[in-house]
């Protein structure tokens, strides 16, 4: 006779690793941020101008209204963070930010313009940069520069969805409507991803950074020369200095040449042609960062990949600043170079403060870069207008007219380069 199999009990399976959940997340929420925050008010400019009649010089201040006020708050998103935690205050954005999509649509008097850009521009920075690493972080350290730059991916994606999508929303609806729906649609998904998943942290579910096994040792990437910096002491050292200026000045020249490029390239490629190399930058940029994280070896000099990204954007001002009209192979050539630097632009200043400041202090940093090259770059689009002259008085075009506008470019990315590896600390 058979004695029945007493049954052995198993141990419950460990559950996923919740920090790929977080990246899915991070990256829907860039999505919206900066297709909403950092594409769309160019559409919200034309549309504006088109419903009221209103003078071109003001809607464009209440666009740099918008980022400058948006500079403002990313400056203390890290208090905002510690006062009302990541989640409500990623909610809370996105709350601001539906408003102020209705805001730009419904506005009669010029302050109300101006208080719809206070919403917008206040509201997608807590999805922007600094917000979506302030996600990320707790959940990688070493597989951090993968996981911002899947997320950061999600703001290339934003401009490729949202800039088509509102022109046909408020083709066929009104521009009224639009906002309304899209903020709505925004507003669900964000509140559902930040209760659901950014309010989650490693330590509520008993998991570990990048996924290690409870009780592993987890090697530290921080230099053992970082030291922590608060208060004042943060703006007194040079790496932060550094950091903080050469992230501003890529990203004052990045701006200032891609606001103008595509104008400039309907006169060699037609406008089907320009919006397909615009797209090709765009795919570029989402490649390069891509890679970039992949192969970048844990020990890296970051500094050094960094000035190696920006070097390659100068080879591509270097393309477009020599090409004529009838270049094609050229001038796509340029686009390509620039393109995949565009977004390690935003991605590598992080993933150094991640090395060379304490943990403490990186959420600090990141806030603060990143805060001083939007109130920077806000300013590059009316700058390098200036600089594209023709001396007949026609517009500018490639091989004509664009000798300052390109060179402003390169001088841009030498400076950041400088600085990037003035920043470096001697070994030891």
């Amino acid at each position: 006779m058979e004695l029945p199999l007493t049954p052995t009990l198993q141990p419950p399976a460990p559950r996923p690793f919740f920090g790929a959940t977080v990246v899915r997340a991070a990256f829907v929420l860039a999505i919206f941020g900066w297709g909403l925050g950092f594409y769309s008010p160019a559409i919200f400019l034309h549309a504006v101008i088109a419903r009221t009649g209103w003078a071109l010089p003001l809607v464009s201040s209440a666009v740099t209204f918008h980022f400058l006020f948006g500079a403002g708050v990313v400056a203390c998103l890290p208090r905002i963070h510690a006062r009302l935690g990541v989640a409500a205050s990623t909610a809370m954005g996105a709350a601001a930010l539906a408003l102020g999509l209705m805001g730009w649509a419904l506005a009669t008097q010029p302050w109300q313009l101006f208080a719809a850009a206070l919403l917008t521009g206040g509201g997608w920075v807590t999805m922007g940069a600094a917000g979506i690493n302030a996600i990320i972080s707790p959940w990688f350290a070493r597989g951090r520069p993968m996981a911002l730059a899947k997320a950061y991916n999600g703001a290339s994606l934003g401009g490729v969805i949202f800039s088509p999508l509102w022109g046909a929303l408020i083709g066929a609806m009104g521009f009224t409507a639009a906002s309304v729906l899209v903020g709505a649609t925004m507003l669900t998904v964000v509140l559902g991803l930040s209760f659901f998943v950014v309010a989650q942290t490693p330590e509520h579910l008993g998991q570990r950074p990048d996924g290690d096994a409870p009780g592993a040792p987890s090697p530290s990437l921080t230099s053992a020369q970082a030291r922590p910096l608060p208060g004042w002491l943060l703006w007194r050292d040079r790496g932060f200095r550094t950091l903080a200026a050469a992230m501003a000045l890529s990203l004052f020249a990045q701006a200032g040449l891609i606001t103008h490029l595509y104008s400039l390239l309907v006169f060699a490629l037609g406008a089907q042609g320009a919006g397909l190399a615009m797209a090709l930058a765009t795919a570029c940029a989402i490649g390069g960062r891509t890679v970039v994280a992949k192969c970048m070896p844990a020990g890296a000099e970051r500094r050094l990949v960094a000035s190696v990204s920006y070097a390659v954007q100068i080879a591509g001002s270097l393309a477009l600043a020599c090409a004529a009209e009838q270049q094609s192979a050229l001038i796509l050539l340029g686009v390509v170079l620039f393109g995949v630097g565009i977004g390690n632009a935003t991605s590598l200043p992080p993933l150094v403060a991640q090395v060379e400041f304490v943990k403490e202090d990186v959420a600090r940093v990141v806030a603060l870069i990143v805060a001083m090259s939007q109130g920077l770059w806000a300013l590059a689009p009316a700058t390098f207008a200036l600089l594209l002259v023709s001396g007949s008085g026609a517009p500018a075009h490639l091989g004509a007219g664009t000798g300052l506008y390109f060179g402003a470019t390169v001088l841009l990315q030498l400076a950041a380069i400088a600085c990037m590896l003035g920043g470096r600390k001697p070994a030891g």
